[in-house]
């Protein structure tokens, strides 16, 4: 069982933090935007504010949410890509994981598209998850590269079309990133995808395979379990 997170010295009630918290990660806000709709709801708070409540909590919110779904994980088929992030006039590669329902499982951020990256990544995938029945990626040649060393090249799927899961997971994150105007520095977008991933799958329902009633009703439920998880 995870340690509560305390809200010690804030004077703050934890339900606003988490409130603000949540709104920030979950949609495509800036900091001000945030402290708008929180003003129209009769709550003063100033977005300097929410930016460190982003940064003190943000990610203690994130792991206790992949503690709490770590189990619920299917190792069935694995969809990796990358994806470019531009940060300072400098481009960076922004490796995703996702299952075959989109949850994200892991965000790596490098400098480089090499063999060596791709097998840090993959083996970090490994140990936290276990090896998968199959891999899907595209054509890069560092994926296969990385498999044949760890013994995993049977794994490969390269068939045209199959990633789409992953190349849409992007989807969110470029919204987001686009709000939030880009960002500063690879630690930054290292901690904010870590961060965004877990809200985002905690949150995340494919609704357009749901009826409005489970919508809802799947909708409640995610929320209330975030105010446990996010519980004092």
């Amino acid at each position: 069982m995870t340690n509560k997170i305390s809200y010690k010295y804030f004077k703050t009630s934890p339900e606003i933090i988490q409130l603000a918290v949540m709104y920030y990660v979950r949609y495509p806000l800036s900091y001000r935007q945030v402290e708008d709709i929180l003003s129209e709801r009769g709550i003063d708070i100033c977005h300097e504010s929410i930016r460190f409540w982003v940064t003190r909590f943000g990610a203690s919110f994130a792991k206790k949410i992949r503690n709490q779904r770590a189990a619920y994980h299917s190792n069935w088929r694995w969809h990796l890509d990358e994806v470019f992030v531009k940060i300072n006039g400098e481009k960076f590669l922004l490796w995703r994981a996702v299952d075959h329902e989109g949850e994200v499982l892991e965000a790596f951020v490098s400098k480089r598209r090499c063999k060596r990256t791709a097998l840090k990544f993959i083996k970090k995938l490994m140990k936290k998850y276990c090896n998968p029945h199959e891999i899907v990626t595209d054509k890069l040649a560092s994926y296969g590269a990385a498999l044949n060393t760890l013994g995993a090249k049977q794994l490969q799927n390269t068939t045209q079309y199959h990633n789409n899961r992953c190349e849409n997971s992007h989807l969110p994150f470029r919204r987001r990133e686009r709000a939030m105007q880009k960002f500063r520095s690879a630690a930054t977008l290292q901690r904010f995808a870590t961060v965004h991933g877990s809200i985002y799958n905690h949150f995340n329902h494919e609704r357009h395979l749901e009826t409005r009633q489970v919508y809802k009703q799947k909708r409640a439920a995610a929320l209330t379990e975030w105010r446990k998880i996010c519980a004092a």
